[in-house]
């Protein structure tokens, strides 16, 4: 699905989303990925729902954003709050849902000017 998001300067808005991944400023993302508000569009090491880590909720909550939205792959699946430990010790929110509504709440939440994290999944 395109996207037509309201870009604020120097942020990283998500174009367009589908089952074979994202583009966020012109560039296709096929595998996991962090999408921060502001810094570098990077790959999240997660092949699958299965093998997520609290290391990798970790490194989520070093960017310190105030709000990450947690896209679980093409349905929607919870983690435990043992996985989440990090972000909820730094009273970092999270929200999960499934990674199509997870781009379009991120782009609304940039959109407002919010400090917002988009970690996507896609499974392999």
């Amino acid at each position: 699905m395109k996207l037509h998001a309201e870009r604020i300067e120097g942020t990283h808005a998500i174009a367009r989303h589908g089952p074979d991944g994202v583009l966020v400023n012109g560039v296709q993302h096929t595998h996991s990925v962090i999408v921060p508000w502001t810094g570098l569009v990077a790959a999240w090491p997660v092949a699958r729902f299965e093998d997520l880590q609290p290391e990798h909720f970790k490194a989520l909550a070093e960017h310190t954003p105030e709000l990450v939205i947690f896209g679980s792959g093409a349905r929607l699946r919870f983690p435990p709050a043992s996985v989440l430990r990090a972000l909820i010790d730094r009273r970092i929110g999270v929200e999960t849902m499934d990674t199509a509504a997870a781009c379009r709440t991120y782009n609304v939440l940039l959109s407002e000017g919010r400090a917002v994290l988009a970690a996507l999944l896609f499974e392999r």
